[in-house]
């Protein structure tokens, strides 16, 4: 890997001079490559059935031109609220070649959770399944918020009706030709990705088409040697809206024309048939999915020595579980880092160098990563000491959208400052120790926990709430909540849980609800504690 150019901090135009050797373009235009490149190379493998590069070009290009025939042009958004299927897919690169931005839903959202985002990133309409799971959700935003109109896809759809529903089959045989708007990829932004950032409060993270179109890039240089054109298979089991397979599974595999093996779910049974036959090349997942293949009695015979990456990302992978994937599927596991600000890939562990062990790797190319003091801010660290993580380079976002105040507080400098404590050794490799944010990291997902006292502070009956994540095997962390009721109250952890049902995820329920009798711990000014409970009850040192 060639060692990162360090940008001088401060300076936009060095940043600009790394950009223009980019020379990049809109990110859409990596399927059109690769459909020339390798049309008759399977692009997506999907229950069974497989799509060649050529035919996702082609009904890209029509679900482009259906969208601009439905009002769809440059700057609207277009939501996404979809599991894994090839209708994703096409639906991203054709809303972003109709000049649309995209915005990524999680299909586990509230419906709370789904308006806010709504409105906060002004979407105007919104793909989903005709499932009712999905669907029910979506008809509950019409009227209640500024969305136009739903596209349904998928089984179903063919018996709604209404002016509210564009049905997709439908919208894809229009007679006319996609108008491909002139795109700047500096400044015009691709996708909108909600993230918490270091306050929890959701925003959504700008990312231009420049940001994706390097970040595919500097990831193709990283395995520099290792991905072969054309050749490769790579796992599509994380979801894809989620920043960390947008760019890994999805715009990184289509540019360098690989096969995408896309599940809708995480299933380790399903996964061990496909995988005796139909083996990736590259595997990318969470640790709680490394951990879960490597225990399930159906993947324990199952030989990856094929597979040449193994990359885990979205949270640390604690040494047992890598150690034991390893050994139970003769592969190498190799740990990555990034964030949702930086589109997302910011570091990894060389595959073909040195792989240090609790490491997340050296920064990858025309990325600087700093270690800056805790104390001002602003200055920069030796190796070996402990600091807040900084990173700087041409695939960090563009700012949060409509939130000035927030952009400045974490771009200064021309550095992203990340919320993560770590360090670098004497080669140049990040080590994370802690978070100076209170994010949970479920299954390599973020979860913010003043979100969810929020939702439990709706309940009459509630007093006092404090939202913590603590150690869990399978998960990483696992949610718990401390309540205190009002006196004289009477409440289930089932009760609860009930009550939460519709105003946050499922990733967000609470997995344990411990009710206190006494007031919950509370700082010397009044504030209360998650530091001071966890340390009560035992989870910290």
């Amino acid at each position: 890997m060639k060692a990162a150019t360090a940008p001088s901090m401060g300076n936009t135009m060095s940043i600009d001079k790394i950009l223009d050797d980019y020379a990049p373009k809109p990110i859409h235009e990596i399927l059109d490559n690769s459909a020339k490149k390798f049309a008759d190379r399977p692009a997506v493998y999907f229950d069974g059935n497989v799509i060649d590069y050529k035919t996702l070009a082609y009904l890209t290009d029509r679900a482009a031109a259906g969208f601009q025939s439905i009002g769809v042009k440059k700057g609207i958004k277009v939501g996404l609220f979809l599991p894994n299927t090839p209708f994703s897919i096409i639906a991203y690169y054709g809303a972003l070649k109709a000049g649309a931005t995209v915005v990524n839903y999680n299909p586990l959202y509230a419906g709370e959770e789904l308006a806010f985002q709504i409105e906060d990133s002004e979407t105007d309409f919104l793909v989903t399944l005709a499932m009712p799971m999905l669907k029910d959700k979506a008809d509950a935003l019409l009227g209640g918020t500024r969305l136009k109109q739903i596209v349904l896809c998928g089984p179903g759809s063919e018996d709604v009706s209404g002016d509210s529903y564009v049905i997709w089959d439908q919208m894809l045989k229009t007679d006319s030709a996609v108008d491909v708007p002139a795109i700047d990829p500096v400044e015009d932004v691709a996708v909108l990705q909600y993230t918490g950032g270091t306050t929890g409060t959701p925003k959504g993270a700008m990312l231009t088409h420049a940001n994706l179109y390097v970040n595919a890039v500097q990831f193709e240089k990283a395995m520099k040697g290792i991905v072969v054109p054309g050749q490769e298979r790579m796992l599509g089991v994380l979801p894809l809206f989620h920043v960390f397979a947008m760019t890994v599974v999805m715009n990184c595999a289509v540019w360098a024309g690989m096969e995408i093996m896309l599940y809708s779910r995480f299933d380790p049974k399903l996964l061990a048939n496909d995988l005796r036959d139909h083996t990736p090349t590259f595997l990318p997942m969470v640790p709680a999915m490394f951990a879960a293949i490597a225990m399930h009695k159906d993947t324990k015979e199952i030989d990856l020595s094929s597979v040449k990456i193994a990359i885990s990302g979205g949270a640390p992978i604690a040494p047992d579980v890598k150690a034991l994937f390893e050994k139970t599927c003769n592969t190498n596991i190799v740990e990555a880092y990034g964030l949702t600000e930086t589109s997302p890939a910011a570091s990894v562990n060389p595959p073909g160098g040195l792989i240090k062990s609790g490491s997340v790797g050296l920064p990858v190319e025309d990325t600087v990563i700093e270690i800056i003091s805790l104390e001002d801010g602003k200055t920069v660290l030796p190796q070996g000491e402990k600091g807040e993580v900084c990173i700087s380079g041409p695939q960090v976002m563009k700012g949060y959208y409509n939130r000035p105040i927030e952009t400045a507080d974490v771009i200064k400098d021309g550095r992203l400052h990340t919320g993560d404590i770590g360090y670098r050794d004497e080669d140049g490799y990040l080590f994370l120790v802690d978070r100076l944010k209170d994010m949970i990291l479920v299954s390599g997902f973020n979860v913010y926990p003043t979100q969810i006292e929020a939702a439990v502070h709706k309940h009459d009956l509630v007093e006092e709430c404090i939202v913590a994540g603590v150690p869990d095997e399978k998960r990483g962390e696992a949610v718990y909540a401390w309540v205190k009721l009002k006196d004289g109250a009477e409440m289930d952890e089932s009760d609860l849980k009930k009550f939460l049902r519709d105003k946050i995820s499922a990733t967000e329920m609470p997995r344990r609800v411990i009710f206190k009798d006494e007031a919950l711990p509370k700082t010397a000014v009044g504030k209360l504690s998650r530091k001071l409970l966890l340390e009560q009850e035992g989870y910290t040192s």
